[in-house]
């Protein structure tokens, strides 16, 4: 069974979308800030990680910076799902090596399933 982790400070999107994972079969982890989503990473040894921009403390892009100094999680593949829709930050966060950078209001749940598949079957 994959292990998804899910970095996201919204408890209400958060639930939505364990929900809809552990329906389709993942094993589905919850993170609410960058530290916690590096040490749940890690002690879980996740398959791949949906992580916000907008969050408490440090933002999305300190974890993709932080995650690569971290030699057992630096190839997790990271998916970045967020409605910060910043170009800068879009380019910042896919040089950092996250996979994709999916606006939330223009993605179903279905959407990020199929993503996530894609990428775990790589």
């Amino acid at each position: 069974m994959n292990k998804i982790l899910i970095i996201e400070d919204e408890k209400i999107l958060f639930e939505m979308y364990k929900e809809k994972l552990e329906r389709e079969g993942f094993k589905v982890f919850g993170a609410f800030t960058v530290d916690e989503g590096i040490e749940i990473a890690k002690k879980e040894k996740v398959d791949l990680i949906i992580l916000d921009i907008l969050l408490p403390v440090k933002n999305g892009i300190s974890f993709l910076k932080d995650r690569v100094k971290e030699k057992e999680i630096a190839n997790i593949p990271v998916i970045v799902f967020s409605n910060y829709d910043e170009p800068t930050v879009k380019k910042e966060a896919l040089s950092l090596g996250a996979k994709e950078y999916l606006i939330k209001t223009d993605h179903i749940p279905k959407d990020i399933v199929e993503k996530i598949r894609k990428y775990l079957s790589q």
